[in-house]
């Protein structure tokens, strides 16, 4: 295994680690009901991907 000569200084390790940054998930318009949905996924307030129905609502008989 190896094992570096030096220590890391705090700069350099601090500069690599810039890019580690975290980034806010992306979200898009549902087209049926306007909520917002994370790209490639089923809308969770209509059911609808791609413009079809694919989870079925239930109807709450009062």
């Amino acid at each position: 295994m190896a094992v570096p000569f030096r220590r890391v200084s705090k700069t350099r390790g601090r500069m690599r680690r810039t890019h580690y940054k975290i980034s806010e998930n992306a979200t898009t318009k549902c087209p049926k009901c306007g909520a917002d949905v994370r790209p490639h996924r089923v809308c969770t307030e209509c059911g609808t991907y791609k413009g079809k129905e694919v989870i079925k609502e239930e109807k709450v008989s009062e």
